[in-house]
C-alpha cells in the first residue's frame, strides 16, 4: 500500500515536514496550500527536495468553493484554478483536491455542478492535472460521498474523479458498502483519519479532534476493505487536524503517523481475510492473511502475528542508589509483604516478590532521580516475533548488554520512555541471588537500618496468592493518543472507552487498555493497563512549569484483602488516609452491613460494586511519583473502582501540598 501524509498533520516548516515524513518511511505527501504559501522555498526547490528525499508529491490541496456558483464567479474560479495548475506543474504534481462548496451563496443545482466540474476538468487536462472532488461533511448542498460520485459520473470527464475521506464519510454515519460499486479508476485519492465519537458539530469535530488510525473509534479497516474491493491502487494518505499534533515534535508525530498506517494496513488485511472465511470461522491463519493481502489491486503488507500478552511479568521502578527515597521504597515493599530475592549478579538491581507479583528495583543510571515506574514486562508466547512486530511498527529497541549466563530479553521503548520487555518466561529470576537478599529494619531488619538476609525468603503473613492486577501510567499530553496506538498495535491490547476523573488539579482523562475477558474466568483479564492524561498545571511564577506531579502505581491482587491489610498495618505500612466523609457517602449509597463498614473505615479500605460483583482496595502513601494499590475482585467485577478515584486524587494532592 502506498502511504502518504498531508503536511497539515505536522508541525514546523514545509522543509521540516518533508524531511520528517521521509525519515518515517512515507511514500508521498499532500502539500497543503498554506504550507507552500508560507515557505521560503520555491516550488522548484520543493520539487527537488522531495525527489532527493524519495518522496512523491501526491496531492495539492485544497481548492475551495469552486462549484455551484454564478457564471461570473465561475469564470473567476477558472482563472484562479489555472494559476494553481501552472504552480502544480512547477511542483511536478498531477492531482488537485477540490472540496464541495460550503458557501451560503451557492446554487443548489446538480446539473450546474456537473457542468462546472466538467469545465474545470477540461482545463486541468490541458495542464496534465487530475481533479479529485470531495464531499465535505459540512458542504452546503453536497455532503454525501455518493452524491459527489453521482455528480462526477454526470460530469463525465476522464480528468475528474472523487476523493474519499474517512472523516467526512464516517462522521456522518454514511454506509460505506456502496464504495465497492465505484469504478476503481474513478477514485482518484483516499484520505484517512480516525476520531473519537463526540457529540459536536461536525466542523469543530473535524478541526480539533481527528487522530491517526487506531487512536479513535472509527471502523477504518472495514472502510479500506471496501476501497480495496473497488479496485483502488493509489495513495492512502493521512489528513488529520487537531490541536496536539501541530504543537508536538514533527519527527515523533511522523513516526506515530506511519505506525498508524502500518496498523491500518494489517488490520485491513485481517478484515478481508476474515470476511473471506465467512461468519464463525477461526481467526485468519498466516496463509489466509497472505492471500487476502494479495487479492486486490492495492497490495497490503502484514506483520508478524502475535497473541495478546498472557500476564504482567514484572514492573520496574527506578531510583537512585543509596538515596533516602530508595530506602523508603524498599521499606514500603517489605511492609506490603514483598520479600527481597536479592541483588542481580552484575548490576545494581534488586528483585522483590509477593506470590507471582514481581517488582524490580533498578538503581542503574538513576542519580538524582525520584522513584518512578521505568519498565514493564509482559508475558508473551514468542519474544522475538513480538519484538520484530514492534520494530516494524516503528518502535525503538532497547539496548540491553548481557553477560554470560544472562537471559537475552527483547524490549522496546513505549512513547513515554517506559521500557516494554517481551518475556517468554521467568528464567531471568535466576540472575538474582538469594544469598544477597536484604530486608529493611522496618520490616524485620536490624534496628540501625542496615540490611539483613535472615528473613528474605520467608513468605510474609497475610499475603496468600498475589499477582499484578493492573498498572497505571501517566502520559504526557502531547503523546497520549500515540501511547494508545502503541499498546494496541504492538501488544494487541484493546482500548476501552476513555473516562474523565475529577481531581483537585482538573479533569484526568483515563484510558484503559486490556486483553479480552476470558469467558470461563469472570473478571480475570490477563493484562490491564490504565493510561492517564494528567491536566497541565502552570505555575504563577514560572511559565510552563508544573506545580503538581502526577502519580503512577502498580496494583497487586490478593485473595483476602482484609487479612492482607491487617498484616500490612502490623508491619507499619503507611496507608493513604481516607476521609470520614467517604464512608458516610458509601453507607448512603450501598447501605453496607455496619460491621463491614466499620472494617473498611478502620483499615482505610475503599469499596465499589456493580451488577457482576464487588471491589475492595487500598492505597499506600507515595514515594516519589510511585505508590501501590492492593485489590481484591469479588465475583465478576471488571472495573477499577473509578468512583473512588477522586478521593485518591484529593488525598494525594493534600499530602503533596502539606494538607
Amino acid at each position: 500500500m502506498r502511504t502518504g501524509i498531508a503536511t497539515v498533520c505536522l508541525s514546523g516548516t514545509l522543509e521540516e515536514k518533508l524531511r520528517a515524513a521521509a525519515k518515517a518511511g512515507f511514500g508521498g505527501v499532500e502539500i497543503f496550500e498554506t504550507d507552500l504559501v508560507t515557505s521560503p522555498l520555491s516550488p522548484e526547490r520543493v520539487r527537488a527536495l522531495a525527489a532527493d528525499l524519495g518522496l512523491g508529491l501526491d496531492l495539492y490541496q485544497p481548492f475551495r468553493d469552486f462549484d455551484s456558483v454564478p457564471e461570473e464567479l465561475y469564470r473567476a474560479n477558472l482563472r484562479r484554478a489555472e494559476a494553481k495548475f501552472r504552480l502544480m506543474g512547477r511542483l511536478g504534481m498531477d492531482t488537485v483536491l477540490v472540496c464541495s462548496n460550503v458557501a451560503t451563496a451557492s446554487i443548489d443545482d446538480d446539473a450546474l455542478r456537473a457542468e462546472q466540474l466538467h469545465g474545470l476538468a477540461e482545463l486541468a487536462g490541458d495542464h496534465g492535472v487530475k481533479v479529485a472532488y470531495e464531499a465535505l461533511a459540512w458542504g452546503t448542498y453536497v455532503n454525501d460521498y455518493e452524491h459527489a460520485v453521482k455528480i462526477v459520473a454526470d460530469a463525465d470527464h476522464p480528468n475528474l474523479g472523487t476523493c474519499l475521506d474517512t472523516f467526512h464519510i464516517l462522521s456522518r454515519g454514511w454506509d460505506t458498502e456502496p464504495i465497492e460499486k465505484i469504478p476503481g479508476e474513478k477514485i482518484f485519492f483516499v484520505q484517512v483519519a480516525d476520531a473519537p465519537k463526540l457529540s459536536l458539530d461536525v466542523l469543530s469535530w473535524s478541526r480539533h479532534y481527528r487522530v491517526f488510525p487506531g487512536e479513535g473509534q472509527f471502523d477504518l479497516p472495514k472502510f479500506l476493505g471496501h476501497v480495496a474491493r473497488a479496485g483502488y491502487n493509489g495513495p492512502v494518505s493521512l489528513e488529520v487536524f487537531n490541536d496536539t499534533f501541530r504543537q508536538a515534535d514533527v519527527a515523533r508525530t511522523a513516526v506515530d503517523a506511519m505506525r498508524s498506517l502500518i496498523w491500518l494496513e494489517e488490520r485491513t488485511a485481517r478484515h478481508l481475510a476474515a470476511e473471506a472465511s465467512g461468519p464463525g470461522a477461526d481467526a485468519p491463519s498466516p496463509a489466509e492473511l497472505a492471500r487476502a493481502s494479495r487479492a486486490y489491486a492495492m497490495p497490503l503488507t502484514t506483520l508478524p502475528q502475535v497473541a495478546p500478552p498472557t500476564g504482567i511479568n514484572f514492573a520496574e521502578v527506578i531510583s537512585a542508589d543509596g538515596a533516602p527515597r530508595t530506602a523508603e521504597l524498599e521499606r514500603l515493599l517489605a511492609q506490603l509483604g514483598f520479600a527481597s530475592r536479592g541483588e542481580h549478579r552484575t548490576k545494581p538491581v534488586s528483585l522483590w516478590t509477593l506470590g507471582d507479583a514481581r517488582i524490580v528495583l533498578n538503581r542503574q543510571q538513576a542519580r538524582g532521580l525520584e522513584p518512578a515506574i521505568s519498565a514493564l514486562g509482559f508475558d508473551v508466547e514468542d519474544g522475538v516475533a513480538a519484538a520484530a512486530r514492534a520494530v516494524q511498527l516503528r518502535a525503538v529497541p532497547v539496548p540491553r548488554p548481557s553477560q554470560a549466563n544472562e537471559e537475552i530479553l527483547q524490549a522496546v521503548n513505549a512513547p513515554d520512555g517506559t521500557e516494554v520487555f517481551l518475556c517468554e518466561d521467568t528464567r531471568w529470576i535466576a540472575e538474582f541471588g538469594e544469598d544477597q537478599a536484604r530486608t529493611p529494619a522496618a520490616a524485620g531488619g536490624t534496628e540501625d537500618g542496615e540490611w539483613s538476609p535472615s528473613s528474605a525468603g520467608a513468605p510474609p503473613a497475610g499475603s496468600g496468592a498475589a499477582r499484578i492486577d493492573h498498572i497505571n501510567l501517566a502520559q504526557p499530553w502531547q503523546h497520549f493518543d500515540e501511547a494508545v496506538l502503541f499498546y494496541s498495535s504492538v501488544l494487541a491490547l484493546t482500548p476501552e472507552a476513555s473516562q474523565d476523573v475529577s481531581s483537585p488539579s482538573g479533569l484526568v482523562r483515563s484510558q484503559v487498555m486490556q486483553t479480552a475477558r476470558p469467558e470461563d474466568e469472570a473478571g480475570r483479564r490477563d493484562v490491564r493497563l490504565a493510561l492517564n492524561l494528567a491536566p497541565w498545571i502552570q505555575s504563577d511564577s514560572v511559565k510552563g512549569a508544573r506545580t503538581d506531579t502526577f502519580q503512577e502505581h502498580v496494583a497487586i491482587e490478593v485473595d483476602d484483602l482484609v487479612a492482607h491489610a491487617r498484616a500490612c498495618r502490623g508491619r507499619g505500612l503507611p496507608f493513604l488516609p481516607i476521609p470520614e466523609n467517604y464512608y458516610e457517602d458509601l453507607d448512603a449509597r450501598y447501605g453496607l452491613e455496619p460491621g463491614f463498614l466499620a472494617t473498611l473505615r478502620e483499615l482505610d479500605l475503599l469499596y465499589d460494586r456493580d451488577a457482576q460483583g464487588a471491589f475492595l482496595h487500598f492505597y499506600t502513601a507515595s514515594v516519589g511519583s510511585v505508590f501501590f494499590e492492593v485489590v481484591q475482585r469479588l465475583g465478576g467485577y471488571d472495573g477499577f473502582g473509578a468512583p473512588n478515584a477522586p478521593v485518591r486524587h484529593a488525598v494525594q494532592h493534600a499530602a503533596r501540598h502539606g494538607g
